[in-house]
């Protein structure tokens, strides 16, 4: 069985691109750690294999260096790969290009494989992807501010 044929987990699933996970590491105050802590109290969070590698690659960049030390990467990534809902976009989804950069298809991928209700992301070149049938593509602050977001 596929991941994405799993029963559905109760709480409801949300793709969250790396540069929130990243603004919300650098900044725990700011709108990306707010929905973030908002997300992990009541709702699912899905990765694939391409988003989770995204957010490991871009984490570990030295830029990161004075604002994040070694063990708490690790425990970013440690901790998120423990508790997220893991999918394997099947070839009918990743066949599909709906970004404009198509580097950004992989969390829209992810999001329908995980049958996602949310994909949440600072990137313009996904905020801007036309409507996608059951998926709604927000940036962290609207998302905060729209009714019936996630959880």
């Amino acid at each position: 069985m596929r991941v994405e044929d799993a029963p559905a987990r109760s709480s409801p699933r949300v793709v969250i691109d790396s540069n929130v996970w990243i603004s919300a590491a650098l900044s725990p105050q700011g709108a990306p750690a707010i929905l973030i802590r908002r997300v992990l109290a009541g709702g699912t969070v899905a990765f694939s294999a391409d988003t989770f590698a995204e957010l490991e690659q871009r984490l570990w960049k030295p830029k990161f260096d004075r604002y994040l030390n070694p063990e708490r990467r690790r425990l970013i990534l440690h901790d998120l790969s423990a508790i997220a809902f893991w999918v394997e976009p099947a070839p009918a989804i990743t066949g599909i290009a709906y970004s404009r950069d198509p580097d950004d298809d992989k969390f829209i991928h992810a999001a329908l494989a995980a049958r996602a209700r949310w994909l949440v992301t600072g990137d313009q070149d996904l905020l801007t992807v036309p409507a996608i049938t059951g998926l709604v593509i927000v940036s962290p602050g609207t998302a905060l501010q729209r009714p019936g977001f996630c959880c």
